[in-house]
């Protein structure tokens, strides 16, 4: 029972960091009303292990956090990140894209509002849901499924069978 609390507090962190580094380093486009965030593709590791979402919910907080985000985006878009992860890993017995699909719906409907009500961006929200839309398509569902297939090989190594 230990050894499982430890992977699975080990597979938390090291997700949560993986997120913050990628947040970071690509801060330039991992915030605003046309965000490409790289850090989602992680949000693909639900399929993987139930470890993925505390560690992408603290990740995406620190991230947002360092990254400068007004209250607001630290605590809503943390939430998004939540949810999105959340909903990843009970679609975890069906086709891996479907599990993509509950991190990109939670960003499109809570960004948007969080650039409009939180940041004051005069976009309207439906154009700001379409760019945050585009953007999370672009980091979860094409690169998350690059990273799914990547890691599917390693499933049984890298993702403790006991967690």
């Amino acid at each position: 029972m230990k050894n499982k609390n430890v992977t699975f507090l080990t597979q938390a962190a090291m997700i949560a960091a993986i997120y913050v580094v990628l947040t970071y380093v690509f801060a330039p486009f991992s915030f605003g009303e046309v965000q490409i965030r790289i850090s989602e593709a992680l949000t693909i590791l639900p399929l993987f292990t139930p470890a993925a979402i505390p560690g992408l919910f603290v990740g995406c907080l620190v991230g947002n956090i360092l990254g400068g985000a007004i209250l607001p985006d630290i605590i809503f878009g943390s939430i998004a990140t939540l949810i999105g992860a959340i909903g990843t890993y009970t679609l975890r017995q069906q086709k891996p894209v479907y599990g993509t699909l509950p991190p990109i719906i939670a960003n499109i409907v809570i960004v948007p509002f969080v650039l409009r009500y939180g940041y004051g961006v005069a976009l309207p929200i439906p154009f700001m849901m379409l760019t945050v839309g585009i953007g999370e398509v672009a980091s979860c569902l094409v690169l998350g499924l690059v990273l799914y297939t990547a890691l599917s090989r390693y499933r049984n190594t890298l993702f403790h069978p006991a967690v």
